[in-house]
């Protein structure tokens, strides 16, 4: 009952659109943010490129196709944490799927490789998407950027997510992580899009930060 209560308010899209200051702000914020992650955390992001190459002499990046908002496509750049072809064994795996809806996660999965099971846990394989926000095709802060197969079978009150530019970590990632199905994420989200403003977006990063040292549900 309180899911389909939920679901009658739905977002005002031109009231979103009219915070000119608060999304002009987030911008410039995110791009000079990304820019001196990438330069502080270049070391690190230098081993973990290491560790990934020397394990299966593999590509180090992994690019997928998302949807921005609006329903923008664009690729998003990962460490990569799974084998060279674990796109092609996703079929023998959908039936085991964690999560109820349009998204796939299976916990211990078997194409996640040794290395990619650490960066998956505490995150670390989300940093190349400081790329992402640099270019404008993600923010720091916002909702999963979905596939566009997860996005095809969207409901209108799930493609409100889509309102907004997506982030690296949201309330989502920042709170329940894995330990909530699609419904409770998409929701999620929508609490963060309704509520959102810069000060939000400054603490769900401090969560986030507290996450990578000490992981939630993440895998």
């Amino acid at each position: 009952m309180k899911l389909l209560e939920s679901k009658v308010a739905l977002l005002n899209r031109d009231k979103i659109k009219s915070r000119f200051i608060y999304h002009s702000v987030k911008r410039v914020f995110d791009f000079l943010a990304a820019t001196c992650g990438i330069i502080i955390l270049s070391p690190l992001m230098l081993i973990i490129a290491i560790l990934i190459k020397s394990e299966d002499h593999g590509p180090v990046f992994y690019k997928q196709v998302r949807v921005g908002k609006n329903g923008k496509l664009f690729k998003m750049y990962k460490f990569r944490s799974m084998f060279v072809n674990a796109d092609k064994m996703l079929d023998e795996l959908k039936e085991k799927n964690d999560v109820e809806g349009p998204m796939f996660k299976v916990k211990d999965d078997p194409r996640i490789t040794k290395i990619g099971h650490f960066i998956r846990k505490h995150s670390l394989d989300e940093l190349p998407q400081f790329f992402n926000v640099i270019k404008g095709d993600m923010s720091l802060v916002g909702p999963r950027p979905p596939l566009p197969s997860e996005v095809s079978e969207y409901s209108d009150y799930d493609k409100q997510r889509l309102y907004v530019v997506p982030g690296c970590t949201g309330l989502w990632q920042a709170t329940e992580r894995n330990g909530v199905g699609f419904d409770e994420m998409v929701q999620l989200d929508i609490k963060y899009i309704r509520k959102a403003n810069f000060f939000y977006d400054i603490s769900i990063l401090g969560k986030t930060i507290l996450i990578i040292i000490k992981p939630n549900n993440s895998y």
